[in-house]
């Protein structure tokens, strides 16, 4: 029987917990049978796959693939998930680059198929690096199957810090953070902007989202979220907003406890 997380309680309350006792919960999560029989596979088979069909073919080393970039329910979508490994990520053309949802191109970039000579799979550190992403993913999903809220400040800590950390220009950096759906989701609701906010032009996008964290993190830029003390303040703000919508608290009651949160 696989391994549920244990959330007692929903909002920060609940995250509080989750966070303490993490390392032991997926400790128990990535125990569970049927885990460890899909990673151990992918580890002892992943490095005979060469070519984007040796993957296509192996149904059970997809899967893994795909659920390390939270991409699961993309597993019957062959000729698609074949064109995102087969153009790579190098050309601005291909597939993976011109999706708005940046997961693709993380997978792509990952196998290596369509942008080098020898795939990635074929690296004696590559199957546990998938492996680690795979089960911090999965266990991202029994989380949410509870908690959808907590679901996504898990990934929030997790996928904030590489695109924080990451080298290039600050309105690249913004760029990721828009293109990842959950991502984007936590910066929305923590900072008040409406999801409406999608229809404008991306440069105007970004202005809303750069003002609105200069106004709440005294910064306006992605890198100070390298930081875990920004991060966990972003995520107690997205918490807190969240847990006000889904209560249903009058006005007044909301505004008291933003200006809590906020001092």
């Amino acid at each position: 029987m696989t391994f549920q997380p244990i959330i007692p309680s929903s909002g920060y309350t609940g995250w509080a917990f989750l966070n303490r006792t993490l390392e032991s919960q997926k400790e128990a999560f990535n125990a569970s049978p049927e885990l460890q029989r899909d990673t151990e596979y992918f580890e002892e088979n992943i490095g005979s796959v060469k070519t984007v069909e040796d993957l296509m073919s192996n149904r059970r080393l997809l899967s893994v693939a795909l659920g390390a970039f939270g991409l699961n329910e993309d597993i019957d979508s062959q000729y698609f998930i074949q064109k995102v490994l087969s153009d790579g990520t190098i050309s601005a053309d291909s597939l993976a680059n011109k999706l708005s949802d940046k997961r693709y191109a993380e997978f792509s970039a990952a196998f290596g198929f369509g942008d080098l000579g020898t795939p990635n799979t074929v690296l004696s550190t590559f199957p546990q690096t998938i492996i680690s992403k795979y089960q911090d993913s999965q266990f991202e999903i029994a989380v949410g199957n509870q908690d959808e809220s907590m679901r996504l400040a898990l990934n929030l800590d997790r996928q904030l810090t590489e695109m924080a950390e990451k080298s290039g220009s600050d309105a690249g950096r913004w760029y990721g953070v828009m293109g990842n759906t959950a991502v984007r989701t936590v910066f929305e609701t923590a900072l008040g902007l409406p999801s409406a906010l999608g229809k404008l032009d991306l440069d105007q996008q970004m202005t809303e989202f750069r003002g609105k964290t200069e106004q709440y993190f005294d910064d306006s830029e992605v890198a100070q979220f390298s930081d875990p003390n920004k991060r966990e303040e972003l995520v107690r703000l997205y918490l807190v907003r969240n847990e006000i919508a889904q209560s249903g608290l009058g006005t007044s009651s909301a505004q008291n406890a933003l200006l809590l949160l906020s001092n």
